[in-house]
């Protein structure tokens, strides 16, 4: 983790008027976004969780200037992409490493995310914000986004769901050619 880039406070409420105009909507959205993070990395390692929360939004804080155009859809969606990256770095420092280095699995976890972002920048921007919204929530939130997404693109639940399935197929079958591709 880097430790060593500090969010100023000017870098703070660029963040927040990202997340929404409204400046106690933004405080609240950021809350959410953070006890979500904190709750996704308590999984894999409950000491680190909020430090590795932090680092996730310090991630996303530095490239605000380079992403904040090019994204469509919830932020949060963003996040919780960049935590899954930081998440897979932790597993990997965590790993014993054998006398001929790291171990094959956590060198097939990277091969694997590098490959799974190269498929999800061939989907179009429409796609790939369907996608990221779909399976993005967990629980009652995952039923609520999903009746939203529905709602937004004037298609039934079942019909967004076909759509969904088929862009994931899509997408692993993109991921398949892209890891036989590399280990060639």
């Amino acid at each position: 983790m880097s430790k060593d880039w500090v969010m100023s406070q000017e870098t703070f409420e660029a963040l927040l008027d990202w997340l929404d105009s409204d400046r106690e909507q933004a405080a609240v959205k950021y809350e959410r976004i953070r006890s979500r993070l904190i709750k996704f990395f308590s999984a894999s390692s409950q000491s680190e969780a909020e430090a590795l929360t932090d680092e996730s939004i310090n991630r996303v804080a530095r490239r605000l200037n380079e992403i904040k155009d090019q994204l469509y859809g919830e932020p949060a969606a963003y996040f919780v992409g960049v935590a899954r990256k930081v998440r897979l770095e932790y597993l990997r420092r965590q790993q014993p490493r054998s006398e001929n280095g790291p171990a094959v699995d956590s060198d097939r976890i990277e091969l694997e995310y590098r490959c799974l972002e190269e498929c999800m920048a061939k989907l179009s921007a429409e796609n790939r914000n369907l996608v990221m919204r779909y399976y993005n929530a967990e629980g009652r939130e995952r039923i609520e986004e999903r009746k939203r997404l529905a709602e937004e693109l004037g298609i039934a639940p079942n019909a967004l769901r076909i759509r969904a399935y088929r862009i994931r197929a899509d997408l692993q079958k993109c991921l398949k050619e892209c890891v036989d591709r590399s280990l060639r």
